[in-house]
């Protein structure tokens, strides 16, 4: 037989060229790095310093809310009105209020009634919104006319004045009937969010498949089309709860939300805005802090958008 005078195969099946092996070939396997969206997204917001600035912002204030202690050992309800209204400095650092508290502490223990009532609302609103838009999209006909239909009436009331329509009427304004009022003035908007995105992903080869070999209706919703419809409806999740932190403190601002002797920014908003021109602290820094928590879910929204969406790259 000749000399091998071109590219061929050696023995033992390695790749060889006319001058001999050829070195070997980077295996296709599991150590090539993941090109999935997931993974691209979180490359992306470990980089991007304004989405860490609003992720260090909200740990702050998640760990107010939820140890407050750890960030000041005075206690908000030892007041004294030989003290009122002293300026920022000294033991006080925010200075003290009407009454004589340490306001400091107050703006500490105001953080957590705000970050409860968002975080019930936005948890509510997901489970319950997104299961019925999950539902409405997959099974279309009748399903998807009832549902959508009882959204539209809950979309027809106007946000503001339904939330203080409910809650007069209610007469019990504490966290759980507020975080509940916000649930069902928002959750239309996360349901027609998931609705869309089940609609465009239920008709996919991927899903087709899966109910080719018998895969029942459960397993193609929450294993199949809902990873898809997660992108979408966890950026609106995030900014919708700044959102409810804003719409606590309106709501408090307008008589109809947290009362005394309850602790909250809107509270401390609401008391104290008669004092502006003489104190203006009074209202700075409940105000600094709501604005800062605010605009910190909404960066983190925008960063989350950006990220996941693979037109924005």
């Amino acid at each position: 037989m000749s000399d091998l005078t071109s590219a061929g195969t050696a023995v033992g099946g390695g790749p060889v060229g006319a001058g001999g092996p050829l070195p070997d070939q980077p295996a296709t396997g599991g150590r090539e790095r993941s090109a999935s969206l997931w993974a691209d997204a979180r490359r992306q917001l470990v980089r991007d310093p304004v989405f860490v600035l609003s992720c260090l912002y909200i740990l702050a204030v998640g760990s107010m809310a939820a140890f407050p202690k750890l960030w000041t050992g005075q206690d908000p309800r030892d007041c004294t009105t030989d003290r009122s209204r002293l300026s920022p400095g000294g033991e006080h650092v925010f200075g003290t209020d009407i009454l004589g508290c340490d306001y400091y502490s107050h703006a500490i223990y105001g953080a957590r009634p705000s970050m409860i009532i968002a975080i019930m609302a936005t948890g509510t609103m997901i489970i319950i919104g997104g299961s019925l838009g999950l539902l409405a999209g997959y099974y279309g006909g009748w399903v998807d006319t009832i549902i959508s239909r009882v959204m539209d009436v809950f979309l027809s009331l106007p946000f503001l004045l339904g939330a203080i329509v409910f809650l007069t009427v209610i007469k019990r304004q504490n966290e759980f009937t507020i975080a509940m009022v916000l649930f069902l003035l928002t959750w239309p908007v996360i349901a027609r969010i998931i609705r869309g995105s089940v609609i465009s992903s239920k008709d996919l080869d991927y899903v087709q498949a899966a109910k080719a070999v018998g895969a029942r209706n459960g397993r193609v919703m929450f294993r199949h089309i809902l990873p898809n419809a997660i992108a979408p409806m966890l950026v609106y999740a995030t900014i919708v709860l700044g959102s409810f932190v804003a719409a606590e403190a309106t709501l408090t601002y307008l008589g109809v939300g947290l009362q005394p002797p309850a602790q909250s920014w809107g509270i401390m908003i609401s008391t104290h805005q008669v004092y502006f021109l003489e104190d203006p602290w009074l209202l700075l820094f409940p105000c600094g802090l709501l604005v800062g928590t605010v605009l910190s879910f909404i960066l983190m929204g925008d960063a989350l958008r950006d990220a996941l969406d693979p037109k924005f790259r």
